[in-house]
């Protein structure tokens, strides 16, 4: 069976879930076998062997920390010169997408940005993907060279899938732009305890009908009694209501989640761009014309401000 390469997005060694997911499309067209670089690689092989990685393909060096994006990009392309492989799998984060772009152009290859699900074809794996902000789904697949796949968060089940995982050093060639845009500073993001909001399986957002900063509390503790991550809406985030980093839509970030409550959101183009891909979507605003009804598996029909509490209530209590 043809082997696929398997991108890592690990921090010191931990895996982050979507590579755990990209292993599982990868297994649907042939053996994977990961690449994980930069510091606590050799770390992350038992979870990748566990999940169905026959072989991982390892390398350490202080470019792929001190510099941008280039030097993985080369580890990349010499994985790809040794494995020859059917298929390049990444996720599709923003650096994600700008790797697996400058690889396409590197090897000749055509690519597919933020798939959502993928499986194999006669002529190769294709690939799908939600268009035109999600009011078409598309199949493709690459027509030239050795198909390079981004694929979005939460496309996939995780799925635990014993295999080797042997551990292989990686030899990596830094070219000459690999030492070009130097990363002078990092500054830690602040840990509110929430999970990662384009990796959730379940958001919740809020929008203008919040009607404030100081009513966001409302949105984060539903959020918290669900284990959700938090999100927002445009008009939120313009308002000074809510950080721009939990931005929902199409100039903002992306959203798959098994679940996805809207709460004061009237569900503009530019909102149900960055989440009409969720597997269910419940929406709570007081306007019953709002256009996000259209969209939604479950609406409500109410005041946000005495639906939302009742919800959290609700839900702790069953827990409890």
């Amino acid at each position: 069976m043809a082997e696929v390469l398997v991108y890592v997005d690990h921090v010191d060694g931990a895996v982050r879930k979507p590579t755990l997911e990209l292993l599982t499309l990868a297994r649907r067209i042939g053996e994977p076998v990961a690449v994980a670089l930069g510091a606590g690689a050799d770390a992350t092989a038992a979870v990748l062997a566990e999940h169905g990685a026959v072989k991982v393909l390892t390398a350490d060096a202080p470019e792929f920390t001190e510099y941008l994006v280039v030097p993985k990009v080369d580890a990349l392309q010499a994985a790809y010169e040794a494995v020859s492989p059917a298929a390049v799998l990444v996720p599709s984060s923003a650096e994600g997408k700008e790797i697996a772009a400058r690889l396409a152009v590197r090897i000749g290859s055509g690519i597919i940005t933020d798939a959502i699900d993928l499986e194999a074809g006669d002529e190769g794996p294709v690939a799908t993907q939600s268009a035109f902000a999600a009011s078409f789904t598309t199949k493709s697949r690459v027509s030239k060279g050795t198909p390079v796949i981004t694929v979005k968060p939460n496309s996939a089940p995780v799925e635990a899938a014993p295999a080797a995982g042997t551990v292989e050093a990686l030899a990596v060639t830094f070219g000459a732009l690999a030492t070009g845009t130097k990363v002078t500073a990092r500054t830690p993001r602040e840990s509110t305890g929430r999970p990662e909001l384009t990796e959730a399986a379940i958001v919740v957002s809020g929008g203008r009908g919040v009607n404030g900063a100081e009513n966001f509390g409302i949105i984060e503790a539903l959020a918290d009694s669900l284990g959700a991550a938090v999100g927002a809406s445009r008009a939120a985030v313009d308002a000074g209501w809510y950080p721009h980093t939990n931005q929902v839509g199409q100039t903002g970030k992306s959203v798959s989640p098994q679940l996805y409550i809207a709460s004061g959101i009237s569900g503009a183009i530019q909102h149900r761009a960055g989440m009409q891909t969720s597997k269910t979507i419940v929406a709570i605003n007081k306007d019953a014309e709002a256009p996000i009804f259209d969209l939604v598996d479950y609406g409500v029909v109410g005041d946000l401000f005495a639906v939302v509490p009742q919800l959290t209530d609700e839900i702790k209590a069953r827990k409890g």
